[in-house]
């Protein structure tokens, strides 16, 4: 049996209840075990938590019972043989005279959903939340929210409660984790649990393990950066300077109200480096490390704008973090899917580099560092002025599409994605470019020219190119000003408007043929 890797509490004080509240009692389980919660089927079903010394632990579940003994700090673990999708049960814990049962409990399919604000963003901040929200009673789907916490250390639990999919718990939801569930469970017909864990605004090494970080060279920029950090800052310093930007403020605030005008931002206490959220492994350590080893599917993630100026950086840290989970989990090499970072700032009228393409191709390149995963094209549902576009529905389709031809056996029947970069050859003054379409022709959005692609000669120099499709799979690209071309870039832009797609209307994703020097090549430090 996989043992549990036991940590230590070391909380921000918003966690600081949990302890108080879990200690009054011997037998106990993690808050991710609760009623209403799901289990993942078809794979064995690790269920842990505490009791007295030497204590006999009883699980039982249907018409399961495993018994263990808890060890000297009262720690057990149990391990559920796989289960089947059925009927709601009860879930069992018996320790001497101790007893908790957890109602409600369904079998089915559980995704850990990540990221930062865009995984955060909400059903009632996207599109038509009133309809979502009257449309969002889901016996079958479950809830699980982690809060927004930060911790030194990896923890043990977090305080957080499983709920049921309805009207009035589903509009603070994460948005992109709500439709991909809502997807996989109009699909499947099977219950769906859904586990948000995700804060606006935070990088990837945040949600990195602290034993990764630690082991990788090319990290250690990061880790020395926090460190400078940390060894700068003072709390009676960092006192001090807030009441007296307060008192300037409250004097600011003052004059404002008199004169008929908005008060100025109030100003916020300098925190401690080491408990920031952007800090590597506070996110990891408070946030993740709490879930394993409880049985899951796999995972989504929406991340990136964070750490586009270290896109050349992100090529190991987001293999890198992935793998941290996974390690975490032990749980093998589960399903892992990101979604890619969607267009944004101003469309460019020429092209050339850009910090956001190659976080995009970084994003890409996880897929050949990491087994078993996927990333979902969305470069035609952004927004120039809005980093949080507000369409999710398609955002957690995709993600889900993905899902449905890897994981559930449906690739005969569902297109997976758009069309993806092959290969490219050159000849004539022309490029031939060859894509894998995954069942579904290279097309234009309603038959419209081609653009979004660009030809440079050994010069390097960029210039928008005709392209046309000539055949199922492969598209012709020229252009008059460069008669030798050497490199094809498609979409290599911040605010990309490339309208290559497949005949069921999904985008190809942005790529370049080159590996001419990028932009953030010697961006290392966050």
């Amino acid at each position: 049996m996989r043992s549990i890797r036991w940590r230590s509490f070391v909380l921000t004080s918003a966690c600081c209840l949990l302890l108080t509240s879990v200690s009054a009692a011997d037998l106990r389980l993690p808050s991710i075990f609760g009623d209403k919660m799901v289990l993942q089927r078809d794979m064995p079903v690790p269920v842990w938590g505490w009791a007295n010394p030497g204590e006999k632990v009883t699980v039982t579940f249907r018409d399961q019972t495993q018994t263990v003994t808890a060890d000297g700090d009262g720690k057990w673990s149990a391990r559920l043989q796989p289960l089947a999708v059925g009927d709601a049960a009860t879930l069992q814990v018996a320790a001497g005279q101790d007893k908790v049962e957890l109602s409600d409990v369904l079998v089915g399919e559980v995704w850990v959903c990540s990221g930062p604000s865009n995984m955060q963003w909400s059903v009632q901040l996207g599109l038509d939340p009133d309809l979502e929200a009257a449309a969002a009673l889901h016996p079958d789907i479950r809830l699980f929210q982690v809060p927004m916490v930060t911790a030194t250390e990896p923890q043990e639990d977090v305080e957080a409660k499983w709920t049921n999919c309805t009207p009035e718990t589903i509009p603070t939801f994460s948005a992109v984790a709500y439709y991909f569930g809502r997807n996989l469970h109009d699909v499947l017909q099977v219950p769906v649990g859904i586990v948000q864990t995700a804060w606006g605004g935070t990088r990837a090494e945040a949600w990195t393990s602290p034993e990764m970080m630690a082991s990788v060279t090319a990290f250690q920029p990061i880790l020395d950066s926090w460190e400078k950090s940390a060894a700068a800052y003072n709390p009676d310093t960092a006192r001090k300077d807030y009441e007296q930007a307060l008192a300037k403020w409250e004097e600011e605030s003052a004059k404002a109200k008199a004169d008929g005008k908005p008060a100025p931002r109030k100003p916020q206490m300098q925190e401690d480096p080491r408990r920031s959220p952007h800090h590597h492994s506070t996110l990891f350590n408070a946030m993740i490390a709490p879930l394993s080893p409880f049985a899951i599917r796999g995972a989504i993630w929406y991340q990136g704008e964070s750490n586009a100026n270290r896109a050349y950086q992100y090529r190991t840290l987001m293999p890198s973090m992935i793998q941290s989970w996974r390690d975490d989990w032990q749980q093998g090499d589960f399903p892992f899917y990101m979604v890619q970072l969607a267009n944004f700032r101003e469309i460019g009228a020429e092209p050339g580099d850009s910090d956001w393409a190659e976080l995009r191709e970084a994003q890409m390149m996880t897929i050949d560092a990491l087994p078993n995963v996927g990333v979902a094209c969305i470069t035609d549902l952004g927004a120039a002025k809005d980093i949080h576009p507000k369409n999710k529905q398609d955002v957690g389709k995709r993600l889900a599409r993905l899902a449905l031809a890897d994981v559930y056996g449906l690739a005969s029947s569902i297109i997976r994605s758009g069309p993806v970069y092959d290969s490219v050859e050159f000849a004539d003054g022309k490029a031939t470019v060859k894509f894998k379409t995954g069942g579904s022709r290279v097309a234009s959005w309603y038959g419209e020219p081609l653009k979004g692609f660009a030809v440079a000669g050994e010069d390097k120099k960029w210039v928008w190119a005709n392209a046309k499709a000539t055949g199922e799979d492969t598209i012709e690209v020229w252009s008059a000003s460069v008669p030798e071309p050497v490199a094809v870039r498609y979409n290599w832009s911040d605010n990309p408007q490339g309208n290559l797609l497949n005949a069921h209307m999904l985008p190809a994703y942005p790529f370049r043929t080159d590996d001419w020097t990028g932009v953030t090549v010697n961006n290392v430090n966050p």
